[in-house]
């Protein structure tokens, strides 16, 4: 596939490290000129301006706010004239809400309504922002990416995992409408996950630091976004693909996003 996508340009969020990291190194090797947004400045932001000379641009940008996600998408337009790729892999964890969440859980009704309105603002309402405003000059051009980071099923409504959870749960059903909206556009919208707990910072520190601590690695990633990303994709849209299982084929890694005809029922398996 190398060169196939050279010429492209893609926004992704929360890219400074984690999957969005790994997302946005894989593109660019790919030609993608890549606009790689973090909330706040940081080493590992800056950094990757290096890696790829020329095709990663990193930003400081919120993902939970409208008018931010809107600069952004302008910002791609003006300076390379188009947008074709947005992925939306921001996003605020238990962690945030309890560090100690895997060994302490946290109940619902024992959760801030701050902390719901942060996770919601960055895991469903950032990424509407950002869809929203892209999805305009993607119709015109006749082709498009949109890519939501989701969670397993399991993840969405285990015990103890509110407001994260129920956040990511709409994030799915949103791919759902939103592919649903944009049919026979040449925009596609799909979600991607890993598959299971990743090496990231939404895990607790003290469960990375384990050497066998199970975690996947966030590499997992880039072998799917880059396909998803491609000529390869078209048409292939309202789906969802769990990037562990992607070694196996598209078969293996792909179902149907939400709960429709042969997606995973709710609370079946966590990585699915």
């Amino acid at each position: 596939m190398a060169g196939s996508l050279a010429g492209r340009v893609a926004i992704i969020t929360g890219a400074s490290r984690g999957l969005g990291r790994v997302m946005a190194i894989a593109l660019a090797a790919e030609g993608v000129k890549v606009i790689a947004t973090a909330g706040r400045p940081s080493a590992d932001l800056d950094s990757l301006a290096a890696v790829h000379p020329g095709l990663i641009h990193p930003r400081v940008s919120d993902a939970s706010d409208e008018a931010a996600c809107q600069a952004l998408v302008a910002e791609a337009q003006s300076t390379f004239g188009c947008l074709d790729i947005v992925v939306s892999n921001a996003g605020l964890g238990m962690i945030h809400v309890k560090p100690d969440y895997r060994t302490a859980p946290v109940r619902f009704w024992e959760t801030t309504s701050e902390q719901w309105e942060r996770a919601v603002a960055l895991n469903l309402l950032g990424p509407f922002y950002l869809a929203a405003a892209a999805v305009p000059g993607m119709i015109r051009s006749g082709w498009g990416r949109i890519v939501n980071v989701g969670t397993g099923h399991g993840t969405m409504v285990r015990a103890h995992y509110s407001p994260y959870g129920p956040s990511k749960a709409g994030l799915e059903a949103a791919t759902v409408i939103w592919a649903k909206d944009l049919a026979g556009t040449g925009v596609t919208v799909n979600a991607l996950l890993p598959g299971g707990a990743t090496d990231t910072a939404l895990m607790p520190p003290d469960l990375r630091n384990q050497p066998d601590n199970g975690l996947l690695n966030p590499s997992i990633m880039a072998a799917p976004i880059t396909w998803l990303a491609s000529r390869d994709a078209d048409g292939f849209t309202g789906m969802r693909i769990v990037a562990r299982r992607w070694p196996q084929g598209l078969e293996a890694a792909a179902t149907d996003a939400g709960w429709g005809p042969g997606g995973q029922p709710p609370g079946s398996d966590a990585s699915t």
